[in-house]
């Protein structure tokens, strides 16, 4: 991988890129003739980084009561009715699962379709959640197209490697229903405030997952993200060898056979990224006593509306 040509060993070059990778595509585009100049530098390693951003992200939003969370909803189709609890019961349980999973009693059938993938040669992929509590309403933007607060989460998660799709709330599921089943009715209760609510405002249900025009609404922000399994497989799918243009079987790197648990923890690290980003842009200051002014500020503002 050395800049210098005259340092590099021909010899040992990875030239047969592997299906669902960025290897054909990066060193087509980067005029490579070893796929480990793009494998190396496409690799979820980068994630690291953002997870531990995302630690710091996590403790400034605790400081004024938002919180982060998520659980593994789904791996290689054994899908998990997420039970009726509340978000602290489920993260709790998904916090004692080996998978990350909000109900322990699929834990087993999660492990027997991995270990059963892993015996083929084969991955899986499977989908993640995550949500976020005490949200004030007004973060993100209804008028800059590019500060919109779903198409930043989507944007974020879309960002981590292997992720092929993002949902906010219902979702998909929001274009097989008509309007009176997915819009969440608006409610008017003081009472709600003596219990430390921010606004008197509530939604009963939460189909839009706490986001509404690009503005988080008050109510717990809900996004999903789908991971597609793992490009490496142990039984190598056909390829072709960019040095010979003969057909072989892919290049096998070291890889898992399932990493959803750890897409998890990269996605809440994200998330809590970018909400913090928004939260900064409205009540961003030079330290924490600032910020908070601002955002008490606020909150005795909408108090009142």
């Amino acid at each position: 991988m050395s800049p210098l040509p005259e340092d590099r060993d021909p010899s040992i070059a990875v030239t047969r890129p592997r299906p669902g990778h960025a290897d054909l595509t990066g060193a087509l585009k980067y005029d490579h003739a070893d796929v480990r100049n793009v494998l190396e530098r496409s690799s979820a390693r980068e994630t690291a980084v953002r997870v531990a951003v995302g630690a710091v992200a996590r403790q400034v939003l605790a400081e004024f009561g938002i919180r982060v969370g998520g659980y593994v909803s789904g791996i290689g189709g054994v899908s998990v009715p997420i039970p009726l609890q509340p978000l602290d019961d489920l993260w709790l349980a998904a916090a004692g699962s080996e998978l990350f999973c909000c109900d322990l009693s699929f834990d087993e059938p999660m492990k027997k379709a991995i270990d059963a993938a892993k015996l083929s040669g084969d991955t899986l992929g499977g989908v993640i959640e995550v949500q976020v509590t005490g949200c004030p309403p007004g973060l993100g933007s209804y008028t800059h197209w590019d500060r919109k607060l779903d198409a930043r989460l989507a944007m974020a998660l879309m960002s981590i490697q292997a992720i092929k799709g993002v949902e906010v709330g219902m979702g998909f599921g929001v274009a097989g229903l008509p309007g009176s089943r997915v819009h969440d009715e608006i409610f008017h209760d003081a009472a709600r405030m003596k219990d430390g609510a921010v606004t008197a405002y509530f939604r009963q249900t939460n189909n839009a997952g706490g986001i509404e025009g690009g503005m988080t609404n008050g109510e717990p922000i809900t996004v999903r993200a789908a991971m597609k399994p793992i490009p490496t497989l142990y039984r190598p799918l056909r390829s072709v060898d960019m040095s010979t243009h003969e057909p072989f079987e892919a290049a096998v790197e070291r890889s898992d056979t399932c990493a959803v648990p750890a897409a998890l923890v990269v996605g809440e690290a994200v998330v809590a990224i970018e909400i913090l980003t928004a939260f900064l842009e409205k009540f961003g200051g030079d330290s924490l006593i600032e910020i908070r002014r601002n955002f008490l500020g606020y909150c005795q503002q909408i108090r009142h509306a």
